[in-house]
C-alpha cells in the first residue's frame, strides 16, 4: 500500500510539474519579449497544452488532479481519500514552486536584461506576474476578485465531471486530458482578463513562494490588496461548486437500473 501512495505521489508530482514549467515559461517567453514572441492567445494555448501533457504525464498512475481544489472536490463529492488528499496537495504545491525555479533559472539572464536586476511586482518591468497572478487594478479583491476565481474553477470541476462521467458522454481516456486541457483554454480565453484564470492554489502558491524567496520579498503578498489568498480560497470554493451543479444537475438524474 505504502509502495503504491508513493509512486501515486511521484506520479503527481510529475505531471504538475509538467503543467507549471510549461505554463510558466509560456508566461516568461510573453512578457520578457515584450510580446515579440508571443501574445495573450499563445498564454491561453500554452497553459491549455500545459494541462494536456501533465495530464497525459500522471493520469494513468495518479489520475492527474493537478490542482489542490480538483483533489479536494473529488475528496468532497467523489470519495477520494482525505488521507491520500493531503499528500496530492503537498506534492502538488512542491512541484509548482520546483518548476517556477527551473523556469527562472532558465530565463535568468532575459529576467535580468528586462528588469536590470531588480526585481518588481508592480510597474512596466515587473516580473512577478510571470509566476502568480495578480489582478487588474479595477479588479476587488472582495467580491469581484472571489467570485473571479469562484466562476472559473466552478466551470472547470463541472466539466471535469463531465468529462470522466462513463453515464454521459465522457471520451475515451486517451483522449480526455485533451478534452481537460481545450477546457482549459476556453477559460482563459474568456475568464482570463480580471486576474488570469489561476484557477488551481498550486499554480498560484508554490512560485509566488518562490518569487518571495528569491527576490521579489513580501510585496508578492500584499500587492493587488492582498491578492495573494484569493486564488487559494476562490478555486477551492468553486471547484467544491461546480463538483455541486454537475451532481445536481446530471448525477442524480442518471436512471438507476433495477
Amino acid at each position: 500500500m505504502q509502495q503504491g501512495m508513493t509512486r501515486e505521489l511521484l506520479a503527481e508530482f510529475l505531471g504538475t510539474f509538467v503543467l507549471m514549467i510549461f505554463g510558466l515559461a509560456v508566461v516568461a517567453q510573453v512578457v520578457l519579449s515584450g510580446q515579440t514572441a508571443g501574445e495573450y492567445l499563445s498564454i491561453n494555448i500554452g497553459w491549455g497544452l500545459a494541462v494536456t501533457f501533465g495530464c497525459y504525464a500522471a493520469g494513468g498512475v495518479s489520475g492527474a488532479h493537478l490542482n489542490p481544489a480538483v483533489t479536494i472536490a473529488l475528496a468532497v463529492h467523489r470519495a477520494f481519500p482525505w488521507n491520500r488528499a493531503v499528500g496530492y496537495i503537498a506534492v502538488q504545491m512542491a512541484a509548482a514552486f520546483a518548476a517556477a525555479l527551473v523556469v527562472y533559472l532558465t530565463y535568468y539572464e532575459a529576467i535580468n536584461a528586462f528588469d536590470g536586476g531588480i526585481r518588481q511586482v508592480v510597474g512596466p518591468q515587473a516580473t512577478a506576474g510571470i509566476f502568480a497572478t495578480y489582478p487588474r487594478e479595477f479588479l476587488s479583491t472582495f467580491p469581484g476578485g472571489f467570485l473571479d476565481q469562484v466562476v472559473g474553477t466552478a466551470m472547470l470541476m463541472m466539466l471535469i465531471f463531465a468529462l470522466t462521467d462513463t453515464r454521459n458522454t465522457a471520451p475515451p481516456n486517451t483522449l480526455a486530458p485533451v478534452m481537460v486541457g481545450l477546457l482549459v483554454l476556453a477559460i482563459g480565453m474568456t475568464f482570463g482578463y480580471n486576474a488570469g484564470y489561476a484557477i488551481n492554489p498550486a499554480r498560484d502558491l508554490g512560485p509566488r513562494l518562490f518569487t518571495a524567496l528569491f527576490g521579489w520579498g513580501r510585496d508578492v503578498f500584499t500587492a493587488g490588496n492582498g491578492w495573494w489568498w484569493v486564488p487559494i480560497v476562490g478555486p477551492i470554493v468553486g471547484a467544491v461548486l461546480g463538483g455541486w451543479i454537475y451532481d445536481l444537475c446530471v448525477t442524480h438524474r442518471h436512471p438507476t437500473t433495477a
